[in-house]
């Protein structure tokens, strides 16, 4: 399964931009050994099975690209922002490469295939550089806007990163675009970051977000209910072929994650209540 060992969240600590790591701890460590150990549990995504061949496709591109990495540093200094860090732009940039490259035309030339992949990992590391503002997905497309001023890229290409940005938010009214490839990396972009409202979620990026204010993981319990159903609505918005085809799957898992952490989590909690 596509999902790091170890996490933790970084905030900045100072005028001078000195990050801090602050590894996960305590009940919100404990939580998240469950959800991994859940996970590990269940099948992973079948997307990844099913669609391997473009997904390793997709992430030995990324992973080879200096022009990604350049993008990845500067996310990186950004550091974690409400669990939406380099792990989470990662994942999104390979997955929304691999839905690309299934997508588009099979009998595409190789440079145009590269340069699909290199827009959708653009788009994936730089999606989320305003998550922690109001209305982030066009705050974030300005942002990206101006940093790709930089970059050795095509006025179209910059533009077709720009409105995938601006439209991957969920439960938005999305812009129709006119252009096929850009509505290809704009829906791309929208199903490989809802993909990780799977199993994701739970393993993740539930805990970098609520780490940084110390929310009681009891506070997180009596909210379960309402979060999941939220969960649930996503299962229905993918817009690719494929993401409609394997989105579900990944909502599916990510529940049944969900529903086993709550029921575990409750259990611990009424268990040391009663405790003497």
């Amino acid at each position: 399964m596509p999902y790091s060992e170890y996490w933790w969240v970084t905030i900045e600590r100072d005028e001078c931009g000195r990050k801090e790591e602050i590894l996960l701890e305590g009940e919100y460590l404990e939580a998240q050994e469950i959800s991994k150990r859940l996970a590990s549990e269940i099948e992973p995504p079948l997307f990844y099975t099913d669609k391997k061949e473009e997904f390793e496709e997709s992430r030995r591109a990324f992973e080879s690209d200096p022009v990604v990495s350049r993008a990845l540093a500067i996310v990186e200094e950004r550091g974690d922002v409400l669990g939406h860090g380099l792990s989470h732009v990662r994942k999104v940039a390979v997955d929304a490469g691999a839905l690309v490259l299934i997508e588009m035309d099979r009998d595409a030339c190789d440079e145009k295939r590269r340069r699909a992949l290199l827009l959708a990992h653009l788009a994936g590391v730089l999606h989320d550089i305003r998550r922690e503002q109001p209305e982030h997905a066009q705050r974030g497309a300005d942002e990206a806007e101006v940093i790709l001023r930089d970059f050795d890229l095509q006025e179209s290409e910059r533009e077709a990163i720009v409105k995938a940005i601006r439209n991957h938010e969920a439960f938005k009214p999305t812009v129709p675009l006119g252009d096929p490839c850009q509505q290809l990396l704009s829906d791309a972009l929208y199903d490989a970051d809802k993909f990780r409202w799977g199993p994701d979620n739970f393993t993740e990026t539930v805990w970098l977000m609520v780490a940084p204010f110390k929310v009681p993981l009891t506070a997180l319990l009596g909210h379960f209910d309402t979060s999941l159903e939220g969960i649930v609505r996503i299962k229905d918005t993918f817009r690719t072929p494929t993401g409609r085809e394997y989105g579900p799957d990944f909502i599916a898992k990510g529940l049944q994650i969900g529903e086993r952490l709550h029921s575990e989590l409750t259990k611990t909690y009424e268990a040391r209540q009663d405790a003497p």
